[in-house]
């Protein structure tokens, strides 16, 4: 099942309204997000005073066929090169109904379910997540080790349970890398973390994101006072919103095609 967008907040109808507070419940966290124009990118990071050199360097990869097959079930399988932090690999599956993951699986560690609302929709995901070696992921995107070394015997079930008949982790292609400045930070005046993320595409593309985590119960008045914290320093909130995935997915799966 593919990811499907929702109508977000003010938007909803009251039965829709009550899906998302039923799905939110039984996640464990929130992430709100946004993404600004790219006439806005400049402003944007002067108004909130974002020094790049205070930025953590991230290197993504993701991996999958040169037709998207995993995505088209709403399966992503990622590793990430961190500065400065252990190097994680990732399989995620979205969108889930949190009442459909067994007991087992949620207590399992590194797992967690988590809501991203964005303001022109929202799901619910479910990822196992995982440290790797220092070398792994580079090895693995360079073809020296095989990819499914990259996802610890969990994260195997996991992705077999979920992928499409035939497919295995040593059979996918590797899109990447996408160069990500991660920058974290608590303004005073907003009193949450909020992290700035810009994704540098191969081709020039670039998306610059926004966002805070919150636990469900505050996701209301998480979004108001972000919405203000933002709009008052003249952020534009109303532009076309990307998704940083699907937008390097698109971009490899052409360029492996063709």
């Amino acid at each position: 099942m593919a990811p499907r967008a929702r109508k977000l907040l003010a938007e909803l109808t009251d039965v829709e309204l009550a899906e998302l507070l039923e799905t939110s419940a039984g996640s464990d966290s929130v992430e709100l997000k946004v993404t600004i124009p790219d006439a806005g990118h400049r402003a944007t990071i002067d108004a909130l005073g974002l020094d790049p050199l205070n930025a953590q360097i991230r290197q993504v990869f993701f991996f999958d066929t040169p037709d998207l097959k995993l995505n088209r079930v709403g399966v992503v399988a990622r590793a990430r090169r961190i500065q400065g932090k252990a190097h994680d690999s990732v399989v995620k599956l979205r969108p889930v109904d949190p009442k459909e993951l067994s007991d087992d699986l949620r207590r399992s560690p590194g797992f967690g379910v988590e809501v991203d609302a964005m303001p022109t929709g929202y799901v619910c995901s479910a990822t196992l997540k995982a440290s790797v070696g220092p070398d792994e992921v580079a090895r693995a995107a360079d073809g020296r080790l095989p990819i499914r070394k990259l996802f610890a015997k969990g994260q195997r079930r996991y992705f077999d349970a979920h992928a499409p008949d035939g497919v295995g982790l040593d059979d996918l292609a590797v899109l990447g890398p996408i160069f990500v400045l991660k920058h974290r930070g608590v303004p005073k005046a907003f009193g949450r973390k909020l992290v700035a993320e810009m994704w540098l595409y191969p081709d020039g593309a670039r998306i610059l994101e926004l966002s805070t985590k919150c636990a469900p119960s505050e996701m209301f008045q998480a979004a108001v006072e972000a919405r203000a914290y933002l709009s008052k320093r003249g952020i534009d909130l109303t532009g076309e919103q990307q998704t940083k995935t699907k937008t390097a997915l698109r971009f490899f799966s052409k360029q492996l095609r063709a």
